[in-house]
This record gives structure tokens, sequence and C-alpha cells, in this order.
């Protein structure tokens, strides 16, 4: 006897149930800022004695059109739970400061992984299948407004080297940050949490200047039994991340970071794999200019962007990183808050990494193998192209058209050019 299963997910659930509520209620529920809506004012009083719970949910499903290493679908989840307290509504003080809390889950499977075989993942989402604490931090300011410290148990992406536009994107290489800086240093992005501090000198309007030193630590993220613990063994050194703001403040703003980073981890050199190296670095430039403003509509603008990053040529796989590309948002006078993206991006393999692919091949006398990985290309390139459809505020639907080519490029693979199609789906609780 065959049985016939359903999976039961969030977003179906939640709108049939809204399907299901008096004409009223469906209105307030679909013009609220979150599905659950206000709890009855319970959730603003919270908020009034300084107490902000949030929660989301974000699912991506992707499948190959053409082209890859075989034909199929995979679908990825993320729910997220955070809790802000502001310590000086909280206890009625002064300079008391805020503690913030992230909790991630993350489930499904990859479409990179299972049927592509590229190195820039078509779903940001994915990645870390399990639960985990993702931020638990301290922030308060010293001496000065201007100057902001942090400290806890923090993913130092959150707050260096991202571009809040680049969220319009689904696939990893894009949203939000440069994957050269985790491809080849100790540096990690959300969710994955480093034990660290960090300080921020805000000069004015237009400047800025932070830094940062966080624990490396690949044991740290790479277990489950180690989602909620900040100290286990396995630590290689530290990284200090130093990056530079520039807020152009304009009828047409734009926003520049200019960044570098230090790994002190001593890890095996690619360029000499029987010797050592002592340190790791990295630099990046990136960019967000608005270059067209509606005059009848702020939600109307064109943003151009861009990102070239460089990393440790003795230590790093992923050697370098460029993209460029547009967001307009508001496309149509009745879609004030659509958006429409388009992106390319390069991703350069180390040529040393290659050369000792080829070497190991020819040692063992694959010499047709050999000279099949020497004549691929060096770099994978990424065409994307997403429009995202903002049903509620609280509902947000976003189709995924991605272009992937030489996907086997860091795999040392000779693999086709390939075509997905995905869907990310965005709920705030």
């Amino acid at each position: 006897m065959n049985t016939i299963r359903f999976k039961i997910r969030p977003l179906p659930v939640a709108l049939l149930c809204a399907l299901a509520m008096p004409a009223a209620q469906a209105t307030d529920f679909f013009h609220q800022d979150t599905m659950t809506g206000d709890w009855g004012g319970a959730r603003t009083d919270l908020a009034q004695h300084g107490i902000n719970l949030t929660g989301d949910y974000v699912s991506e499903t992707a499948g190959v059109l053409n082209g890859g290493q075989s034909y199929g679908t995979r679908y990825a989840q993320q729910i997220r739970l955070g809790a802000t307290f502001d310590l000086n509504r909280l206890f009625n003080a002064e300079h008391a400061g805020t503690i913030q809390l992230s909790i991630n889950d993350r489930r499904g499977r990859s479409t990179s992984a299972d049927l592509v075989g590229n190195r820039l993942p078509i779903q940001e989402v994915y990645g870390g299948e399990y639960t985990r604490l993702s931020e638990f931090s301290y922030t308060n300011t010293l001496f000065t407004p201007q100057l902001q410290y942090k400290l806890g148990w923090l993913a130092m992406g959150n707050d260096f080297g991202g571009l809040s536009i680049l969220t319009n994107f689904m696939n990893a290489g894009f949203c939000a940050h440069p994957l050269s800086m985790s491809g080849g240093s100790g540096w990690g992005n959300y969710p994955n949490a480093h034990l660290g501090g960090e300080l921020k000198y805000t000069f004015n309007d237009s400047w800025a200047l932070q830094t940062a030193v966080f624990n490396v630590n690949p044991e740290q993220n790479s277990e489950s039994s180690n989602a909620f613990k900040p100290f286990v063994p396995g630590t290689t050194g530290y990284i200090v991340p130093v990056e530079l703001i520039y807020n152009f403040n304009s009828a047409l703003p734009g926003q520049y970071k200019l960044g570098y980073y230090y790994d002190s981890s001593n890890v095996a050199r690619i360029d000499q794999p029987d010797r050592r190296a002592n340190k790791r670095w990295g630099a990046y430039l990136l960019a967000d200019q608005t270059i067209w403003q509606s005059t009848s509509s702020r939600s109307q603008n064109l943003h151009v962007f861009g990102q070239a990053t460089t990393t440790d040529e003795a230590t790093s796989p992923f050697r370098h990183w460029y993209s460029a590309g547009l967001v307009l948002n508001g496309p149509f006078e009745s879609r004030p808050n659509d958006a429409i993206a388009i992106g390319y991006g390069r991703a350069v393999y180390n040529q040393h990494s290659r050369d000792n692919a080829v070497d190991s091949l020819r040692a063992k006398g694959e010499l047709a193998d050999a000279a099949m990985v020497s004549g691929l290309d060096i770099g994978e390139q990424l065409v994307e192209m997403t429009y995202t459809l903002q049903a509620t505020p609280w509902l947000s639907v976003r189709p995924s058209v991605q272009y992937i080519k030489e996907p086997g490029a860091f795999s040392n693979k000779e693999i086709k050019d390939t075509w997905v199609a995905g869907v990310q789906v965005k709920v705030k609780f």
C-alpha cells in the first residue's frame, strides 16, 4: 500500500488561516507589519518597556533548468528568532546599553552541492544545518556617543564587509558579503558567530571608522554539538578587520566601504604545500550609489553597486571576487515596495590551487584528466536577475533566474554552464 505524505510549511498554513478570518481581521492581517500582529497589544507594551521580539522565516527553492551535473530541485529554509533588550528603558536608567540575542535554525538541501557542483551557493540560506546561537552581545557607548563598542558572541559579517542593497539577491555570491573573505581566512558571516569585540567611531554624518578582534576557531561552527558553546578547543588565532565607511549624503545618496583584515592563524601554504604561513590577509572595496531618484515618489530609485576583493595568494583558494549590478526600487507606481535586481560576478580561483590539482593528477599518471583540468577557466561567473514582490508588509516573494558559467572552476571539474530558476519566500513573524 502506497502512503502519500504531505509536507506542511509555515507560509501555506498562514495563508490558509488568513482566508478563514472575518473580513475586518483579514484586512488588518494583510496590512500589519508582522504576520502575528501586535498580540493584542502585548508586543507594543513590551517594546515600550525596552523588549523587542522578532522572528522570520526564509525559504529558497531552486532547480536546474539546463546544464550542471543533474536535473532536479532542492529546498532550503531558515528560521530566525531574536530579542533586543534596551536596558535604558528596561531599568529606567541612563547609559545602560543594549543586549542582542539571535537564534538561527537552518534545514534543507543544496542545489549547488547536489545538482550543479559550483562554488557560489545558489541558495543563500543553505549552510550549517542545525540550530545555533548566532548572537549574544552587549552594545554601549564609551566616553562619547560617537564611540560605540560591542562585546560578546558575534557574527562579524553583520557589521563588517556588507552592503544591505545586496539582500535583493538569492545567490550567496551577492547576498550580502563577498565570499572570498570567509573562503580564505577566519572571517565568519551569519549565522556563524565568534567571540569578539568591536569598536566604531562616527566622525560625522559622512565618515565612520570601525575595527574589531574576533576569535578564529574552525571547530566552533563545524559541529552541531558546539552550537551553544562559546568556549570550545580549536582556536587557531585571531582576526582583526578594519573598515572605513563613507556615506555620500546628497539628493542621490551612496555608501562606500574600504576594508582590510588580518588573520594570525598558522595554516598550510598553497603555493608551497610543504611550508606553513603564520598569517592570512585580505582587502575589499564595496560601493552602493543611487544614480536616479524619482521626483514624485521617494520609494522609486535606481542603485548601482560594485565589489572588488583580494586575498592572500599564499593561503587562500578564493583569490578574488568582482561584481557589479543594478537595483531598481519601486519599478511601478502601483508597486512602490517591489524591486528588480540584476547582478554579474566573477569568482577567481587561486592559480596555485589549480597547479597543485594538475600536478597531483600527473603524479598519478592521469594525464588526460590533468590536461582537462589545466584547460579549465580560472574563474566561476554568475549572472542573477530577481523580482521582489512585496505582497504584504510581512511577506515577500522573490523569483530568481541564475546563469552560472564555468561552474567547475573551483572543483577542478568539467561541468556544463548552468541555468537555474528559483524562488525565495520571506515571512516576518
